[in-house]
Parts: structure tokens; sequence; C-alpha cells
């Protein structure tokens, strides 16, 4: 077994963390202006100042041995020698409770006794704390000295302290690694292709590379990921795996999998994360942090709530951890992410990873090549990232929330001021917007006087936040806050090459948008904080396209599985004389309605029908009630809850030889991740080759990707309408023995532009003119009359 490495800082912050959670003390910092900070601080010293400076010991414990390492900011190597640690938060020095400077003392104490463990003739040593309070940069310096003995027993009190928890660490570890030696696919036999496209994901993984894998829909992606990643486990490649996902349906599958496992032997710890909004206690949903009783003693109840969970689950998912935290009232969304620091599978949102503004920054601010990140239904990660890297802030609600501050009764000058000013840059610009008779602006470069502005405000509503009792106008101030912060962080990513800023007008609201046309390059950094990474969908052709759009890496490899059905068993039909191009719409309407029934009529069962927009759908809806009544339809609406959704899909789920005809979106929560096999759905129809609706951002994308390779409409508008387009028709066959036929409503199916991207497997293809064509190939279909 490889050396286990434990890390300064974890070391310190685990087994000294204690008191109160308090969301006030979070600071808003990025960690590239914490880096920054640092080297313009070591920067300023002279020649004998080492920066950086690796420090580490060996150490036996429980009869194994550890490598306690870590980087000190700054050393001084002189008669004394000091070891300076730097520390940048938003919160004043003042303000810091003792349990923080407890913490920030403690790893420049380790840190120093590594230091004289490594050279015997120091005996004493500086230890000087700078503290950087941003965004003023006010810097407060203190100085303690330690000795060699004191040094070394402070040393040896906290490896004591964590001792218990190595112990536990070393069975969880030997549990995983044993367990997944011995495991087996937990399934009778291999699909067709899933042996090899598993034994892929495992190579992937063994050589630290980046996969682009499109598996199609029905051949069991995620236990053919899963597994090879836990043998890879078994072998002591990767230490931990974080499965991304979209959407909470595919985290379900991902914890099915664990638990299929689970029951054939395996013990790896696997957690799904859900969102803060989601799952915080109704009970302190509008308490402050000083009032809450989930927060208030949150570290000194936190341990024995890990032990507990930890020696009686394996897969612990979001009722377990509900159940946990409120044992231990603990606040359940934190427990989530300190549980998650002991577990080998961590499902989750894509944003957990990618999204700059809520990443794992307890995982991720430090490279781990050890980290495999497994990203399902990865067509959807395009668009995602784009807005993950995008943001926005408008004057909406800003003047009642400077009239609301003016009515308190403190004095909130201080804020009023500068909310004024970027009321007046709105005013100005909304003028300038009037003045040339449009509702759009784009500018290559940020608006640097908006950009500062913000600053400003946001530099005042910290400082006058501490100060302020929780109270509406408070919380409409920090949501502004917060906005603004999101703001200037993406600002911090502004490169003209890949950025537009918008100005939008919509009535009287004006709206500032950074929009970032290509975050590939953010990707792939985000993708460097691991060692292997799995990118898979049933939708990834062509895969040069999600190659350049997802990393844009040279040396990322590329696999497609066929699938494993029958082609015999799905008959493909294109409508050719169905115009759904906006202006021939209306016109459309009865032939679709014509289309549907021909189907229909062939073959009794359950239907699904996918169109590009809500009012399209209400459109045909409202000719089948004039035309049709008799027709039973199922229609999405927009919204749905929970229960309307597990309605809707209710009527599909079962096996009889009723009609059921469901009309549903292109692209919507019913086109991805449900799952009907069987006679749980017979046929699909699909209207319109699905391209986004013509707006100025997919523009500014197409024009991006014109400059750059000549294929912007491609990259902008067809290839994620087709996206959309074989997610749909992929909810037809889901096993061997499923048949069925989908009809693509939209004579363009026949250019040659989409006839080169038709899967594979849409061998048994054919075009009809009429409805009543479309009735006699499906006939022919049904009753195996087809030639």
């Amino acid at each position: 077994m490889p050396t286990v490495k434990i890390g300064v800082r974890d070391l310190i912050k685990f087994t000294l963390r204690s008191g109160d959670l308090n969301a006030r003390l979070n600071s808003q910092n990025t960690g590239q202006q914490g880096a920054k900070i640092h080297r313009k601080l070591q920067n300023q010293h002279g020649t004998g100042y080492q920066a950086e400076q690796f420090l580490e010991q060996l150490v036996t414990i429980n009869n194994n041995q550890y490598l306690v390492n870590g980087r000190a900011d700054g050393i001084i190597m002189d008669e004394e020698p000091v070891i300076e640690e730097i520390k940048t938060s938003d919160v004043e020095f003042n303000d810091l409770p003792d349990s923080i400077l407890t913490l920030y003392w403690g790893q420049v104490s380790i840190y120093a006794h590594l230091l004289m463990n490594t050279d015997e003739s120091i005996e004493q040593v500086k230890m000087q704390l700078t503290y950087v309070q941003t965004p003023e940069q006010r810097i407060t310096k203190q100085i303690r000295e330690i000795k060699r003995d004191e040094a070394q027993a402070f040393f040896t009190h906290v490896i004591d302290e964590y001792r218990e928890w190595l112990v536990l660490r070393e069975q969880l570890t030997h549990q995983r690694v044993a367990s997944a030696k011995q495991l087996a696919f937990p399934f009778a036999e291999f699909r067709t292709g899933q042996r090899d496209f598993a034994a892929v994901v495992y190579k992937t993984i063994a050589f630290k590379k980046h996969l682009f894998a499109e598996a199609p829909t029905g051949t069991g992606k995620t236990i053919s990921t899963l597994f090879p990643t836990i043998k890879a486990m078994g072998e002591q490649l990767i230490d931990r795996c974080f499965y991304l996902t979209a959407k909470q349906s595919t985290r379900r599958v991902a914890e099915d999998a664990m638990a299929i496992m689970g029951e054939q032997g395996l013990r790896a710890k696997s957690i799904t994360l859900t969102a803060k909004e989601q799952i915080t206690f109704a009970a302190e949903r509008d308490l402050a942090a000083e009032q809450n009783p989930y927060m208030i003693g949150y570290y000194d109840r936190l341990k024995p709530a890990l032990k507990d969970i930890l020696n009686h689950h394996d897969q612990i998912t979001r009722s377990t951890i509900e159940e946990y935290a409120e044992q231990y009232q603990i606040d359940p969304f934190e427990f989530s992410l300190d549980l998650s620091e002991f577990c080998d599978v961590i499902i989750g949102d894509y944003n957990y990873l990618f999204d700059p503004q809520v990443h794992l920054a307890r995982f991720f601010t430090v490279p781990d090549d050890r980290n495999c990140f497994l990203v399902d239904e990865a067509h959807n990660l395009v668009s995602r990232s784009r807005e993950m890297y995008s943001t926005a802030i408008s004057n909406y609600g800003l003047t009642d929330m400077i009239d609301q501050l003016k009515k308190e009764p403190v004095k909130n000058e201080a804020i009023i001021r500068p909310l004024r000013t970027i009321k007046n840059s709105f005013a100005h610009y909304y003028r300038l917007l009037g003045k040339e008779q449009v509702e759009t602006m784009v500018f290559e470069t940020p608006l640097t006087n908006i950009v500062q502005h913000l600053s400003d405000a946001a530099l005042a509503i910290h400082r006058w936040l501490p100060k302020q009792a929780d109270n509406d106008t408070t919380k409409r101030v920090v949501e502004f806050y917060l906005t603004c912060l999101n703001y200037l962080k993406i600002n911090d990513r502004y490169d003209p090459k890949i950025y537009r800023t918008r100005l939008i007008r919509r009535g009287l609201t004006i709206t500032f948008r950074q929009f970032c046309m290509d975050p590939s390059e953010f990707i792939a950094e985000t993708l460097a904080c691991g060692g292997s990474t799995i990118f898979f969908s049933a939708t990834l052709s062509p895969i040069d396209y999600y190659r350049r759009v997802l990393g844009d890496e040279d040396d990322s490899l590329a696999y497609q599985l066929a699938s494993p059905f029958p082609p015999a068993n799905q008959l493909i039909l294109t409508a050719n004389t169905i115009h759904t191009t906006y202006h021939q719409r209306q016109a459309s309407i009865p032939k679709i309605h014509d289309a549907i029934m021909a189907m229909v009529r062939a073959k009794p069962g359950h239907y699904l029908f996918f169109f590009p927009s809500f009012k399209y759908m209400e459109r045909v809806r409202e000719f089948f009630e004039t035309n049709d009544r008799e027709q039973k339809l199922i229609v999405q609406t927009r919204d749905m809850t929970v229960e309307q959704r597990e309605q809707y899909l209710a009527a599909f789920r079962n096996h009889d030889q009723s009609m059921v005809i469901g009309f549903a979106i292109l692209g919507g929560i019913f086109a991805e991740g449900i799952d009907l096999s069987g006679d749980q759905l017979i046929g699909v129809g699909i209207v319109s080759v699905g391209l986004p609706g013509l707006n100025e951002e997919t523009n500014l994308v197409r024009d991006y990707f014109d400059a750059e390779n000549g294929n912007g409409f491609t990259y902008a508008y067809q290839l994620p309408g087709w996206n959309h387009v074989v997610q749909a028709a992929g909810r037809l066959i889901r096993t061997a023995s499923d048949q069925g036929i989908v009809t693509l409503m939209d004579s363009r199916f026949n250019q040659a532009r989409y006839r080169q991207l038709f899967p594979t497997n849409w061998q048994l293809t054919q075009t009809v003119g009429t409805a009543q064509q479309l009735n006699q190939r499906a006939n022919q279909f049904w009753h195996h009359q087809l030639k």
C-alpha cells in the first residue's frame, strides 16, 4: 500500500476545529485572489526569503507509516528562523473568533516542528501570522516564538487526536480495497459491448487520461463506468471518484449501481450531495447563524455524528444524512460536505466540480491525480458550463432596496451612496440604449466603470453587514451583495477572446451580462484537479465537437460503443412533407396531427411526441381538441412538481394495450433520463430538428466558432438541436426485446447535413410523404412485412 499523505492544513482543520458554524465568517475571496496576494507579499521580501517551502515528516501511527507534509508560505533562515503563514479573508482581523485563530496558529506551529525536525541545530523558531483583510488589503502581523520541545509536544498532541480517525480511515480503506478486489460484475453477464467499454474505462483511469465515450441509450453506461472505477480502487490506482450528473434521476441510477455492488460484497462509502436549498431543514431556514441550533456548537457535535454514520452505512443518501443530522442537531448540508471527505464515491451535480462559484474547494484547491471524474450525460455540460462561467446583474428591485434602507431607523448612508452610483450607471446605459433605439448592445471588453462601481458597493456592504440585525432589509442587501461578488468573480476571468459583455433592456429593467462563449479552457483547468476523466453519454457525436468544447485537449481519447440491440427492432421514418420552420409551423399542424394518428392507428399503445416549444405543442393540442376530441392527450406543463411528473409517467408505466398519447418538450424533463421499456412505450414522434431558437447569445457562439473553424452554425445550432433529437429517440429502445417506431417530423431530416449524423443503429430508415404512407409502413413493421 502506498504511503498515505496527511496535509498539514487538513490535519489541523480536522483535529482543532470547534465551536459554531458561522456563515458570516465565510470569506468570499476566490482561490485566485488569495494566490495573487500570497505572491505579492512573498515577492516583497529579500533574497533570503524562501517562498512555498515544502516540509514533511514520516511518522509511524498504528504500525503504519504516514507522511505529514505541507508548504510553508515563507521561511527566513536566520539565527532564529522565521516561518510566515499568510492568510487572506474579507473578515476583519478583530472579528475573527478564537476558534479560527487556533487553526491559523496550529498550522504554523506544525510547520515549525517539521522545520526543527529537519534541522536539529534549530532550537527555536519565530512564527509570523500575516493576515490580509480584503478587499482593502489591510495587513495585520503577529509574531510568536516556539521552542523545540513545545513544537514537538504540540505535534504529538495533534497526532494523538488524529490517531483514532486514522484507525477508522485505515479500516475503511482496507474494506474498500479488499472488497473491490474480490468484486465480480454484479449481473449474470455483460451486455454486448459492455465488457469492452468497462475495459476502456479501466485503462483510461490507469493511464490518467481523459476519455470521451458514446454508448447508446440502454447499454448500461452507469455500471459500465462505476464498476471499472471501483476495480481501479481495488488496485489502488485511485482513492476517490466523483460521479457528476446534470439531473437527479441519473444520480439515483448511480446510487442504485452502488447499492447493487454493495449487495455483491463491496464495502465502499458513497454519498449523494444535495443542493443546500433542498436539504436545509425547514426549522433553520429563516434563522441567523448565531440563532440556529443546527449551527451553534456544530463542530463540537460533528465528530460523534461522523463516527456513528460511517460505522453503520456504506451508501449514504439524502434521507440518511437528514436522519443523522437531526439526531445530532447539525446542519445537514455542511454535514454532508464534511462526511464526503471520508467517502470513496461522491455523487452530485456538475457544479460541485465545474462551477467556480460553488465547487468543492476542500477537494480541488490542490491537484490530486488520485481523483477520478465520471461525467454522466456529458452532452449537457456544454450549455451548463457556458452558464457557469457567465453572470449577470440587473437594476430590478434596486430602487426599492435603496428606499427601504432610507426608512430604516439607523443611518445607512455608507451603502446608500454607492448603491445610488450603481443606480445612476444603470440609468445612463438605459438612456444610451434608448438613444440608439435598440434593446441590446454587445461589447468585447468589460464595462470597467460598472465593475468599479460594483466593487465599491461590495466593499461598502462588506463593512456594513457585520453590524446589522437579520431582517428583511439586510436579506435584500445580502442578495444584492452576493450578486455583485459573483459578477466580480467572473470579471476576474474575463478574456475578450472568449467573453462578451451584453447590455439588455426589457421594459424598465436593464441587465449587464458577462457571457462566456467558450469555457473549454476553464474546463481543462478543472480537469487538471484529478488524474482521469470519463465523459460519457448516449449522444457524443461527432466526438471531435465534444472534445473541442469540453476541454480542447489534443491527447484526449475517444470511444464509441455500438448498440447492443437488434437494429431491426426499430423503424425510423422521416416525414418528408412536414415543414416546421418558424413561418411554416401553423400550416404544419394538420399534417402533424395526421402523422400522429397514422402511427397510433397502426398499433394501439403508448406513444410520446416531442415538440420544440410549449407554444407549438399547445397549438397542436388545440387542433386535437377541435378536430379529434375522442383522443385523450397527456400534456407536459411548465414547472411541473415532482408529483405531477410522476403522475405523467405513471400513465405509461404499465404493460396494457390502452392508448396513451403523451406530448412533451424536446430537450425537456421527459426527453432524457426516463426509462420506459417493453410495451410502456412503442412509438416516439419528434417534431422539428430541435434547433435552439434564434437569439443573440447563440449567435455570438456561432460567430466565435465561425471565426475559429468555419463551423459556427453547426456548433451553435445544429449539433445542440440534434442532441435533443437523439436523446428523445433514445427513450424508445431500452432492452433487447423492445420494438418501436420513431417518426422524424421535419423535411430537413432528409438533408445530407442531418443524414450524416444518424446513429449507426438507425439502419431501418425509410422516408414517407403522406400520412397514408406512414400508416402503411408502420403496419408493415408491426406485422414484420417490411422489405
